[in-house]
């Protein structure tokens, strides 16, 4: 089985979320846009990395 580079590099700390009992109406939808936005490029990286995987996989498909 290849091993995955991704295995080996460490995973990043994440900052503690901040509390939300004290942020306003506004904040938290600040936060939210904020939010999404990273979710928007988390799913942009994993297509990235899923097409190249894919376009990896058929140039050693084994017949």
């Amino acid at each position: 089985m290849p091993i995955d580079t991704d295995d080996l590099e460490p995973r990043p700390v994440l900052a503690q979320p901040p509390n939300l009992e004290v942020m306003s109406v506004g904040d938290l939808e600040h936060y939210i846009t904020q939010l999404e936005a990273e979710i928007t490029r988390a799913r942009a990286t994993i297509d990235a990395k899923g097409g190249a995987k894919a376009a990896a996989e058929s140039v050693f498909k084994t017949r």
